[in-house]
C-alpha cells in the first residue's frame, strides 16, 4: 500500500507545490485526504477503478478548491465525500452554480457521508476526532489491511491528535508555522509540535504537509523544518509534491 502526496502547500499554490491533497492507494479503495488543487494530479498516480472516498478535514478553501476539477475524472465506482457533522449542506453551496458544476451533474455518482452516523458502513475502519482550529475540523485514523494511516489536518496541539497518532504506521500532519511560531487565535502546528504529537503517540513515521505558502517560500525552508522536527522525532520527512511513501 502506498501514500502519494499530490499537494503539500497550505493557503495557495506556488512553485513549491499545490494546495493540500494526499491519496492512500489501497488494494480495494482509493482514499483521498483533502481536496486542494493537488487533487488535479490524482489520476496520474492511481487507478480509479475501485470505490473512491474523499475525507475532508474542514471546509477552508485551500482544502476543497480542487473539487472544481473533479469532473475531469472517471470514478468508475463513484465517489463518497466524507466529513465533519453537517458539512454536506455547506459544501453543496460551493459545489453549485455559479461557482462550478453541481455535484448532482457529475458524470459519476457522488454521495455525502456524515461520519458521526455512517462510518460503520465504510469498507475499512476509520476513527474521526475533532481537532483545534478556527472552524470545525476533524482528524482521521484509517485501518486498512493491517496498516494504519493517520491524517491530522489544520490544528493546534491537542490530545485528540495524539490519540489518533497512537502507534500508527504513518502520521501525516500539517506544518503551517515555522519553527517556534504559534498563534492560539489561529491554531496550527510548527515542526516541533507536529513532532511532539508523533513522539507522544509513538508513531512509526511522520510526514509534514500543508506548509504555509508565505512562510515556506522555498523547499529549503521545508528542509529546515524537517531538521527541527527530527530533533524531537527522528523519523520525520518534509513531504514534497509527487513524493510516494510505501507502508
Amino acid at each position: 500500500m502506498k501514500v502519494v502526496f499530490l499537494g503539500t502547500n497550505g493557503w495557495y499554490d506556488t512553485d513549491t507545490g499545490n494546495t493540500v491533497s494526499m491519496v492512500i492507494d489501497a488494494p480495494d479503495a482509493v482514499i483521498i485526504l483533502d481536496a486542494g488543487y493537488g487533487l488535479a494530479k490524482l489520476d496520474r498516480y492511481v487507478s480509479l477503478d475501485r470505490p473512491a472516498f474523499l475525507f475532508l478535514s474542514h471546509l477552508h478553501l485551500d482544502h476543497i478548491v480542487g473539487l472544481h476539477v473533479v469532473t475531469s475524472f472517471d470514478f468508475a465506482q463513484g465517489l463518497s465525500i466524507c466529513g465533519p457533522d453537517g458539512f454536506a449542506p455547506i459544501l453543496n453551496r460551493v459545489l453549485d452554480v455559479p461557482f462550478t458544476v453541481p455535484a448532482r451533474d457529475f458524470n459519476f455518482e457522488v454521495t455525502f457521508m456524515d461520519l458521526s452516523r455512517e462510518a460503520g458502513s465504510l469498507p475499512f475502519k476509520v476513527k474521526a476526532l475533532p481537532l483545534v482550529h478556527s472552524v470545525p475540523t476533524s482528524g482521521y485514523r484509517f485501518e486498512i489491511h493491517g496498516k494504519t494511516v493517520t491524517y491530522v489536518g489544520d490544528t493546534g496541539y491537542c490530545e485528540n491528535a495524539v490519540e489518533l497518532a497512537r502507534n500508527t504506521d504513518l502520521l501525516i500532519t500539517e506544518c503551517a508555522y515555522r519553527s517556534g511560531q504559534e498563534n492560539p487565535a489561529w491554531p496550527h502546528l510548527n515542526p516541533e509540535t507536529a513532532a511532539l504529537i508523533a513522539k507522544e503517540g509513538d508513531a512509526g513515521q511522520l510526514a509534514l504537509v500543508h506548509f504555509d505558502a508565505r512562510m515556506y517560500p522555498t523547499l529549503a525552508h521545508r528542509r529546515a523544518a524537517e531538521a527541527s522536527a527530527r530533533k524531537v522525532f527522528p523519523r520525520t520527512t518534509a513531504a514534497m509534491d509527487g513524493m510516494v511513501l510505501e507502508i
